[in-house]
């Protein structure tokens, strides 16, 4: 790779600190591949956003079917979908369109994939027997799990992934992490933005200041940490609190991705495979939500013990 072309590939990451190994060794070199691909055929990032949910509604579709190749099928646009997902962001951060209609929309695109995956799982199983229990089908029972791991276990587990990895980005890079949003000014453009005019750039808001404000209940020890910061230093937060923030933050990104798409692309594969959708949903239940409310504590400890710092007149510069 010439010299230009590795720096534009640095350029097309947001942060070695948040990218995950896999990402690192698959989905970005080829997702850098496919960005310059399209960059030089004026392809917008959000096409390939908007190609992706296809794809990945595509995957759910094959999921439904018991048969191990419509299922390899399912995996193979799976992978497909989550490489356009980087190279989504790789494309527009190469070539300056990055937007935040852009980062709602790949939001949106992962719901999407996972709706489909997650319907599928429960169309799926209902007449399959309860394994240890094979006099009994899983029924209405298989719904009931489904909805509670996709709307609330994988929902939540998401979304404060995602908020932990813009507040490391911001506080180790501001211009990084731009994608750091707070509700009160969401919710104020949401209130001076029009209907008649913008419906769907309303439509966007609206749900985007509900996302970000789940982000924020979940997370009080920071809410009261970033007020306390923003009280005493404003904007200019002192570099010395930077690196002691970037230091207790640091070995959490790894949960942050394992919480996100590859661990759970893996295991849903690997359920497919042995034909025993089921583990995937308790690989979700109990493996990753221990691994959220870990991550959750050790977030909030520190951020709860930056703020007794300030509050006891420590200096950071």
């Amino acid at each position: 790779m010439r010299e230009e072309d590795k720096k534009m590939y640095r350029a097309s990451i947001k942060s070695i600190d948040t990218e995950e190994f896999l990402d690192m060794w698959f989905y970005r070199p080829l997702g850098f591949s496919c960005a310059l691909f399209f960059r030089n055929r004026g392809v917008h990032p959000n096409v390939i956003t908007i190609i992706s949910i296809f794809l990945g509604i595509g995957a759910g579709v094959c999921f439904f079917q018991e048969s191990l190749r419509w299922n390899i099928l399912g995996v193979l646009l799976l992978m497909w979908a989550n490489l356009y997902d980087s190279t989504d962001g790789q494309l527009a951060r190469i070539t300056g369109q990055k937007t935040r209609w852009g980062r709602i929309l790949d939001g949106f695109a992962g719901d999407c994939w996972f709706f489909c995956i997650y319907f599928a799982i429960a169309a799926r199983e209902t007449f399959q027997p309860i394994p240890f229990a094979p006099e009994y089908n899983w029924g209405v029972i298989i719904w009931i799990l489904v909805s509670f791991c996709g709307f609330w276990v994988h929902g939540s587990q998401c979304q404060l992934s995602d908020y932990y990895r813009n507040i490391h980005l911001y506080f180790t890079n501001e211009k990084n992490g731009n994608e750091f949003h707070n509700s009160i000014m969401e919710k104020n453009e949401y209130d001076n933005t029009s209907w008649r005019t913008t419906f769907f750039w309303k439509l966007f808001l609206r749900f985007y200041v509900a996302y970000v404000e789940n982000q924020e209940r979940m997370s009080p020890k920071f809410q009261k940490f970033i007020g306390t910061v923003y009280n005493k230093y404003g904007t200019d937060i002192p570099e010395s609190l930077r690196k002691e923030f970037r230091k207790g933050s640091l070995p959490l990104m790894k949960y942050t991705n394992i919480l996100t798409f590859n661990s759970r692309a893996i295991t849903l594969c690997f359920a497919l495979l042995i034909g025993q959708l089921w583990i995937y949903l308790i690989f979700e239940l109990v493996v990753l939500m221990t691994l959220f409310l870990y991550m959750q504590y050790r977030h909030e400890s520190l951020c709860d013990r930056l703020t007794k710092k300030i509050e006891e007149g420590y200096e950071f510069n």
